[in-house]
């Protein structure tokens, strides 16, 4: 839901900042229209990731199609950066030399205005989703946008919160070109909110790369699933544990463990594949491989990092 208001929402700001732009001619309108519509179109990717990377695992792909979301986020990204910075940069720059009066700048105002409501609203959303899921855990709501799998959230928040600095500089540049006189003010706005969407692209395009080559889960996440193994009572201890994002908020463990007891071979075999099946059954993990620890193996122990 949180993505569709997303894209509703950058379609009618981007509407409204390109009409702006005929009219006032200014190139902080133009880079701000640049924004909306690479925005709109990436919000078509990031429903391409959630909806590719929900499909259940198959025979084909024991692991799932989390991944599938990464790839789709990265290419959002890439879109960012190509579409909204690249563009917004090069007419600043273009226009530095060029550029001429700004006209009828009480268009450009109200429309930055309405669209600093509804990029607001979107924003809230996201605010709020990432501000409740990063106290469950513990976490500061920047950390946990920042080392979040779940990359659509990711996508929306960095969006939206470069929406509103956004808007913030470009209606900051009309103002300036309006006190000084100096039509350069406007073209330097441009300028700065390519920027700024060049920093939020290489955030997202590096976080994405990160899932997608297999980053290790985090110290938090680690001793929260560590401690969940050895909270059963089949299990005594943990030698060995490999935890891997294969989607958003999907896991991949592998573990070392040592039953508890002495049963015979076969009734340990069949006892791990209950306790796969067990830890399976939670929403977050995808696929769990369990084998024996070898007796003179050290126990690992499991403490939550303090913040």
């Amino acid at each position: 839901m949180t993505v569709i208001l997303a894209f509703l929402a950058n379609i009618l700001v981007a509407v409204a900042k390109t009409i702006a732009a005929i009219i006032t001619s200014s190139a902080s309108m133009v880079a701000e229209a640049a924004h909306s519509w690479a925005d709109a179109g990436n919000e078509v990717f990031l429903l391409i990731a959630d909806r590719r990377g929900a499909k259940t695992k198959d025979a084909r792909h024991p692991l799932g199609y989390g991944r599938n979301a990464f790839v789709w986020s990265l290419i959002a990204a890439f879109g960012i950066f190509t579409a909204g910075s690249i563009v917004s940069i090069m007419h600043g720059i273009q226009e530095l030399s060029e550029s001429g009066p700004v006209e009828s700048p009480m268009v450009a105002y109200i429309v930055l205005g309405v669209s600093f409501v509804l990029e607001g609203a979107s924003f809230t959303q996201a605010m709020v989703k990432s501000r409740r899921l990063a106290q469950e855990r513990g976490s500061s709501t920047w950390d946990f946008v920042l080392e979040t799998s779940d990359t659509t959230l990711r996508a929306v928040f960095f969006e939206d919160s470069a929406a509103l600095i956004g808007l913030a500089i470009a209606g900051g540049a009309i103002a300036m070109h309006q006190i000084t006189g100096v039509a350069a003010w406007d073209a330097i706005g441009s300028i700065l909110v390519g920027a700024l969407l060049g920093v939020v692209a290489i955030i997202l395009i590096r976080r994405n790369i990160a899932f997608l080559v297999g980053a290790t889960a985090a110290p938090k996440l680690r001793a929260r699933v560590g401690s969940a193994l050895l909270g059963l009572d089949d299990i005594e201890r943990v030698t060995y544990l490999h935890i891997e994002y294969v989607g958003p908020n999907r896991l991949f463990i592998v573990a070392e463990i040592d039953l508890a007891g002495d049963a015979r071979e076969h009734d340990v075999a069949r006892r791990l594949r209950d306790v796969e099946r067990r830890i399976e059954a939670h929403e977050a993990v995808e696929t769990v491989v369990l084998s024996l620890s070898v007796e003179d193996e050290p126990s690992l122990e499991f403490t939550t990092p303090q913040r």
